[in-house]
């Protein structure tokens, strides 16, 4: 009976010890955000690929967690005209361009069926439509038609 509570005690101890070297100091769990704000986007939260990992304090490198900030256009509508985003407009917590994507043509949530492009907000079938031959805005010319993606195949 004696050596299970000095085990019990050890136990909590060791636990004790690596809770209290794993947790972050106050210099290292407060984040300045005032240091790299940008014109733009200075109500903005940190992006995907910026991140930081947290101190153990000599603890195993697999040990380390890494804090992310994750920022999605419902809760951030300005995020979608950040640079380097897919497009200015937020369909289901994703930036899209609603112009070009085949699942969010014109509006949220449309999309085209299989053989359909979105151009211009509408989906086509750019193998047979004059306006859009083989691409966007790819007008064939007067008297000739769009077959097979191509104008005036035969």
């Amino acid at each position: 009976m004696k050596l299970l509570d000095i085990f019990f005690v050890l136990a909590i101890i060791m636990a004790l010890a690596i809770s209290l070297t794993a947790t972050p100091s106050e210099e290292e769990s407060s984040l300045d955000f005032s240091e790299n704000e940008d014109e733009e986007n200075f109500d903005l939260p940190w992006l995907e690929s910026q991140e930081t990992t947290s101190s153990l304090r000599g603890a195993n490198r697999f040990l380390a967690q890494k804090i992310r900030a994750v920022m999605t256009c419902d809760k951030y509508p300005r995020a979608c005209r950040a640079k380097g985003s897919p497009g200015p407009d937020c369909c289901k917590k994703k930036c899209v361009n609603v112009t070009t994507d085949r699942l969010n043509c014109g509006m949220c949530g449309k999309k085209c069926k299989y053989p359909e492009i979105c151009c211009k907000g509408q989906c086509v079938n750019p193998m047979s439509n004059k306006k859009n031959c083989g691409g966007c805005s790819n007008k064939c010319k007067k008297g000739s038609k769009c077959q097979y993606g191509m104008c005036s195949y035969a």
